[in-house]
This record gives C-alpha cells, sequence and structure tokens, in this order.
C-alpha cells in the first residue's frame, strides 16, 4: 500500500516535525504552542521553528504526491493520464554541471569568511550552473535524437559559453595566481608562475592534439586545475602577502655621482 518513496519522504517529516517541537521548547516555547504552529502558546526561535516545520510540510507532501503516483510507475501514471501506455523518456546524458554547482557553493562559503571578492565568484560560478544545467535538461528533452540535441545546445550556448568560460578562466586563474605568487618567496614566486603556465600549456596542447577526446575529460582538467589554483588562491590570501623590503640606495653610486 505504502511505497517506498512516501516511507523514506513521510519518515523525514516526521523526523523534522519531532526535531521543530523539540527546538521549541528548548528555544523558549510555552504550553502547546510548537505543537499547534503558535496557536496555544509560543513557538521559541521562530526563524529556526519555521525552517523545520517548512521542511516537515515539504517532505510531507512529497511523500503523498509519491504514493498517489506510486512512485512514478508508469502503469499508475498510464492509468491517471488515461493513455493505454507512457510515451518513451529520451536518454538523459551525464553532466559535470553538479560538481561545477558543488564547487561554487563551498566558494560561496568560503567566502563569507574571508573576503567578499571571493564570495563574488562562487556566485557567478552557481548562476552560471544554474544556465547551463537548465539548457542540458531541455537539450536532452528537444527531439528524440542525442545527436540532434547535443547540435541544436551547441548552437545556443557555443556563442556565449566560449567567450564566457574564457574571460571567467582567466579572471579566476589571474586572481588567485596572484595571491600566490605575492605570498610566495622571489624564488619561489618564479617556480610556481613556471609550474602554472606549464599546467596551462599542457591541457591546451593536448585539446589541440586529441579534438575526438571526450570533452568531460578535458572539462574535468580544467576542474581540477581553476580548483587548486584557486585554492592555493585562497590559502595564500589567508596567510598573507610576503613582508617587501625597499631597496637602499647605493652609497657608492652617490658618492661617485659627487
Amino acid at each position: 500500500m505504502f511505497t517506498t518513496g512516501f516511507k523514506l519522504y513521510f519518515g523525514i517529516a516526521v523526523g523534522l516535525f519531532i526535531a521543530a517541537i523539540v527546538y521549541g521548547y528548548s528555544t523558549g516555547g510555552g504550553h502547546v504552542g510548537p505543537l499547534t504552529w503558535g496557536w496555544k502558546g509560543g513557538v521559541g526561535d521562530h526563524i529556526g521553528y519555521v525552517v523545520l516545520m517548512g521542511l516537515s510540510t515539504v517532505a510531507g507532501t512529497l511523500g503523498l504526491i509519491l504514493v498517489a503516483f506510486r512512485d512514478a510507475d508508469p502503469a499508475a501514471q498510464a492509468h491517471y493520464v488515461g493513455v493505454d501506455q507512457l510515451p518513451s523518456t529520451p536518454m538523459v546524458t551525464g553532466s559535470v554541471w553538479p560538481v561545477v554547482g558543488a564547487f561554487g557553493a563551498g566558494t560561496m562559503v568560503v567566502g563569507l569568511a574571508l573576503h567578499s571578492a571571493i564570495f563574488v565568484v562562487g556566485l557567478v560560478i552557481c548562476a552560471a550552473v544554474a544556465i547551463e544545467w537548465s539548457m542540458d535538461a531541455w537539450a536532452d528533452r528537444a527531439t528524440g535524437d542525442p545527436a540532434a540535441n547535443r547540435e541544436l545546445r551547441n548552437r545556443i550556448m557555443a556563442p556565449i559559453e566560449i567567450p564566457a568560460a574564457g574571460v571567467a578562466t582567466i579572471g579566476i586563474i589571474v586572481l588567485a595566481a596572484s595571491r600566490i605568487l605575492l605570498n610566495a618567496s622571489k624564488n619561489g614566486a618564479v617556480i610556481w608562475s613556471i609550474a602554472i603556465a606549464v599546467v596551462i600549456l599542457g591541457i591546451g596542447t593536448l585539446y589541440a592534439t586529441k579534438p575526438k577526446l571526450n570533452k568531460n575529460i578535458i572539462a574535468g582538467l580544467v576542474l581540477v586545475t581553476a580548483g587548486a589554483v584557486l585554492a592555493g588562491g585562497i590559502v595564500a590570501a589567508v596567510d598573507g602577502e610576503r613582508e617587501f623590503h625597499p631597496s637602499q640606495p647605493d652609497d657608492s653610486a652617490e658618492e661617485h655621482s659627487e
């Protein structure tokens, strides 16, 4: 009678409901306020209580939807829609955007603690992920031909993606690399600059010499490189710049000029 999806979300809803009640009483709720949504008494801290109760309501609603449609069972859906058989769903392609989105969200959290510029970088990454992921989801269902879907998506997004990705990648690398070089010693800055340049040149050479290489591999390498440089830039920014000593005038040169 009860589906697996319903059991999962109903259990989450009950757990959140109990957590909201406990939180309400532990933060100053009185009488039966936490049990009645504040109708008969206080609920304690309003923000935490409302968040927990709201999540409980959402989870409960999802559980009811899943049990009504029998966990998306095709036969049950066809019965409710009034057709003999549901149309086949096109295959959804793999995507790296969830990983990039997690990276952007982590960057935003770090930026909240360190610097507003880092937060803005994470915000831009998350905004780009939202657009790209939405376009991928739309293209996967545009037609029944995966190749045509891919061509249609690239025709719309490639003129925007390539310049934007180039500018964003360069900006992130330059910003993070500058923090690394300012933190390193004089000789260390030279070593770091050469290492970063070699990695960028290597990825570019790989992409140019292997045009048929899976684009997800190239995207993964770029993401790992950018993540490493950005992580190094964050660590260097937290540690601070090295001390720069002003150059002293050459006394012998001054005496010679006199």
